[in-house]
């Protein structure tokens, strides 16, 4: 097991699967090109294409994901044809694995439910506010990544199937006593360490470059200088609820509505009625002479209707209003307090009414709804105007098509003017999905940067509408030399500092092995800096796997290395004690749990493994043009 996991640590596969079963992975978009794609394919997995414009995607998201998280380094990095045909590859291998695991979940039968999904989104994180599920964030989001609600909830399908297998692959896997002990020892090592920086930022300040090195480095690089596509428009904003303000109400407007709608501002008449059913015509009769007796009509009641349910409150059925009164009730012609009817037939049985009460219609005056009154009036013929509005701009902005003037005078106020943009820097004042698609989607947008046409009436939540005019375009393209040579200079200075730090370290650590390190340190005006403890971490950077690379100092003697740091600084490390890691009694329980987890990884490894040999994989042109 030991082996396993020392090769599982290092395993791409491993990490790809891993991947999988945690939202942050479905976030890249990747699991929902499980679709069926076109003729021109990356690659066939059993049959299924992966299309060609699903592995462009997944390789956009994922540049977008690491250009997000490395800012101005992933320049550099994506200046790298090795680098990006590697990123494509990476990409593409992922899509097979998630068919592949797709294909598997269908052999098996595996399925999840609506209700499962809906329980996992509400339960992830990202779409919750202070720990309670926020639908507005989760839109949001989903919708920042140009998923739609339905598409996500396929993405959430497969994660959660994806999750079943991990658990089912993993549940027979056990960890040793004595394993668990070596691994304690391995992965809770500290390692007690100290450095010497040669700094980066401060060689490059130093570096002289030629423009013969400028050019050459931005025409090996140009991929890594393109500018987003940009726009400038013109747009007016029709919103009702500022039109309400405007909005003009008249006393008369005011009276008509509440003689129109007395029955909202008041309470209808309301009836008490007391009832006894009974089941046959010789029953109701013998109650009706008692009654007639003057037998007390709730204790008849109590003693001799069928439905339990009034007996108990002697007949009483409490207030009934005109809406839920039934009809024979209505039939008895009951109109003093206190009348009883004589024996009414109904399809249920038959049964005696008595009027305990009533209490006639109320209504409201209209001095105590007015503003009330005046409020929604004034909504409702906003909204006439705010409709209206849209059918005449449309109209002045559809003859007019050279310009936004007609459909400025139409809708009194004048259009806002914008300043270059891209799709990931929307002006807040159309930062609106529908508006963002129209601008972008090329309808509106004119040849070779000249102005284009205007848009038709586009709305958005919360009763608002736009008209838009793309006035200006600048296609995607690569910035010119001139405009990024100050860029160029910096990196191609820093790329000096960086070899030259890496030679310097080198020349240093020879020094160092060779017993000679003190002289030569002194010369570079470096010294080692207090004493570091390094631990493990689960997502260990470049710096401490290249400290646990390290071989134990042997007789007290450190030993050295060379690494760079989250800065791109040369590192000289010096390894004084190693020293094992043993698990707390208390935490024994915890973290063998923790080792089996993985063991159930390297198992889930071993499946994706050998699906991968026996399937049928065929690249396609997309993929063999990498």
């Amino acid at each position: 097991m030991m082996d396993n996991l020392r090769a599982a640590s290092n395993n791409v596969v491993l990490k790809i699967i891993l991947a999988l079963i945690i939202l942050s992975f479905i976030l890249t978009g990747v699991g929902n090109y499980l679709v069926g794609g076109s003729g021109d394919y990356a690659a066939k997995v059993n049959g299924q294409e992966i299309g060609r414009a699903q592995l462009e995607q997944a390789v956009q998201n994922q540049r977008n994901r690491l250009q997000q998280q490395l800012g101005d380094q992933f320049s550099e990095l994506a200046g790298s044809d090795g680098y990006m045909q590697q990123l494509r590859q990476e990409s593409l291998s992922n899509l097979i694995d998630v068919t592949l695991l797709d294909q598997y979940s269908k052999k098996l039968g595996i399925t999840v439910s609506d209700q499962q999904i809906k329980d996992a989104i509400f339960a992830t994180p990202q779409f919750q506010t202070d720990g309670r599920f926020d639908n507005a964030k989760y839109l949001q989001s989903i919708q920042s990544m140009g998923y739609s609600a339905d598409n996500f909830a396929q993405l959430m399908k497969q994660q959660l199937i994806s999750q079943q297998l991990e658990q089912a692959y993993g549940q027979s896997d056990f960890v040793l006593p004595v394993e668990s002990k070596s691994l304690a020892a391995l992965l809770l090592q500290v390692r007690e360490v100290q450095t010497a920086t040669l700094d980066t930022d401060a060689l490059a300040a130093k570096q002289q470059v030629t423009d013969a090195e400028l050019q050459a480095f931005y025409d090996q690089n140009k991929n890594s200088f393109i500018s987003p596509e940009q726009v400038k428009v013109s747009y007016i904003e029709m919103d009702a609820a500022a039109m309400q303000g405007k909005t003009e109400v008249t006393d008369a407007d005011i009276s008509a509505y509440y003689d129109q709608h007395k029955s909202e501002f008041g309470q209808p008449e309301r009836r008490r009625y007391s009832v006894i059913v009974l089941k046959s015509q010789a029953d109701a009769d013998a109650v009706a002479a008692e009654l007639k007796k003057g037998t007390d009509f709730a204790e008849l009641a109590k003693t001799k209707s069928t439905d339990a349910l009034s007996a108990k409150q002697g007949g009483d059925l409490g207030w009934m209003e005109p809406e839920t009164t039934l009809p024979e009730f209505k039939n008895a012609n009951l109109t003093a307090k206190g009348q009883v009817s004589g024996v009414i037939k109904s399809d249920s049985g038959f049964f005696i009414l008595r009027l305990d009460d009533v209490t006639p219609e109320q209504v409201k005056p209209l001095a105590a709804v007015r503003n009330a009154i005046t409020d929604k009036l004034k909504q409702e013929k906003s909204l006439d105007a705010y409709y209206a509005l849209q059918q005449k701009v449309s109209e002045a902005a559809t003859n007019d098509n050279e310009s936004l003037t007609s459909a400025e005078e139409v809708a009194g106020t004048k259009a806002v003017h914008t300043d270059w943009f891209t799709q990931n820097q929307i002006p807040a004042g159309i930062n609106f999905k529908p508006v963002v698609q129209a601008i972008f989607d090329g309808g509106l947008i004119g040849q070779d940067g000249s102005p284009g046409s205007n848009s038709d009436i586009i709305t958005v939540d919360g009763d608002r509408a736009f008209v838009v005019r793309v006035e200006a375009h600048k296609a995607e393209g690569v910035k010119p030399f001139a405009e990024v040579k100050d860029q160029v200079t910096t990196l191609v200075k820093r790329q000096k500092a960086q070899d030259q730090a890496r030679m310097d370290g080198e020349k240093l650590l020879t020094a160092l092995k060779d017993g000679k390190g003190d002289d030569a340190m002194k010369a570079a005006g470096l010294s080692f800096g207090a004493v570091q403890k390094v631990q493990r971490s689960q997502q260990p950077s470049a710096f401490e796997s290249n400290v646990y690379a390290l071989p134990h100092p042997q007789k007290d003697q450190p030993v050295y290395g060379l690494t760079q740091d989250n800065k791109g600084n040369s590192v000289l490390v010096k390894l004084n004690t190693v020293t094992s890691g043993v698990v707390p009694e208390a935490d024994i329980g915890r973290f063998n749990q923790e080792m089996q987890q993985t063991s159930s990884n390297v198992t889930f490894d071993a499946l994706l493994t050998n699906l991968r040999q026996e399937a049928k994989i065929k690249y396609g042109s997309a993929a063999q043009n990498q």
